[in-house]
């Protein structure tokens, strides 16, 4: 047999074990939480806020915990957004091509992507301390944001860089300024992109936890204010897994089921738009 056959067998064999063992991977880890949690799942879980005691196995839900994930992860998404957009749009429309000041930000946003969260609560922490804030709901905003917004940033980036040059000379030879091109032209032609990459960094910003242990603080109550503290699903989950308790350790695996499918929800919202919004790309 040639070489070369050899070599794709070889490789075709490698792919279709690492394709196996991802999948085996997923489903293992979704078995067992839905394995261990839906026993534990109930109404009163998702529509009650915690009772006196709850974290000792008696009675109420987690309400306060979904909303306040909600609400956190929603604002910091909304931040990041206003935040990474114009920056988005200025490295492909207003800079020079091969711009060396761009290259330097593109760069400093993939460093900042790989930094652990843990680092970004301590930064968050660091400028509670500098403005004189507790931990509250702004707080853990603030630095959520940070956390996904080199995540947001260079996936919008990315897409738009894709949008084909030809569209942008002809938006500018018909007489429209960069800004009518960037806001109908580029944002028109990256829109499938672009809700993707948001729906992204919000979905790794709900999953986050170690960001948020000095900074959102935590409460059984669902916050009315910014400056409240808000309690969080991944804090939740990590409280509840810290008790000895079976009571409470089953419910720590029914929480962290509810996060597993409102993370499956974004997905699916996410290629729903994708797939809307592509109607709108010119190929």
């Amino acid at each position: 047999m040639h070489k070369h056959a050899i070599e794709e067998i070889v490789f075709k064999i490698l792919m279709m074990v690492s394709t196996l063992l991802i999948i085996s991977v997923l489903f293992l880890i979704l078995g067992t939480i839905v394995f261990k949690g839906l026993p534990y799942l109930s109404w009163s879980m998702v529509t009650q806020a915690p009772q006196s005691g709850y974290y000792l196995g008696k009675g109420g839900g987690i309400l306060n915990s979904i909303l306040g994930s909600l609400y956190l992860t929603g604002g910091a998404t909304i931040l990041a957004l206003i935040i990474s957009l114009p920056i988005t749009l200025y490295f492909n429309v207003y800079a020079k091509k091969g711009s060396r000041l761009v290259y330097l930000i593109r760069f400093a946003f993939d460093v900042l992507w790989g930094i652990p969260s843990i680092v970004y609560g301590a930064f968050g922490f660091m400028l509670m301390l500098f403005f004189g804030m507790k931990a509250s709901l702004l707080a853990g905003i603030i630095t959520v944001a940070f956390l996904i917004l080199p995540i947001m940033t260079r996936s919008m980036d990315e897409v738009i860089r894709m949008v084909p040059p030809p569209l942008l000379e002809a938006s500018y030879a018909l007489g429209a300024t960069r800004l009518e091109t960037a806001l109908k032209v580029v944002i028109r032609q990256a829109l499938p992109g672009i809700s993707t990459a948001v729906l992204i960094a919000f979905g790794r910003g709900i999953g986050d936890a170690a960001s948020l242990i000095f900074t959102a603080g935590f409460t059984d109550s669902i916050p009315t204010s910014l400056f409240q503290p808000v309690a969080t699903l991944p804090l939740t989950i990590f409280f509840q897994f810290s008790s000895p308790l079976a009571e409470v350790q089953g419910r720590a695996y029914a929480a962290a089921l509810i996060l597993t499918i409102l993370i499956l929800g974004i997905s699916i919202v996410s290629r729903f738009l994708t797939q809307r919004f592509a109607r709108n790309i010119v190929r």
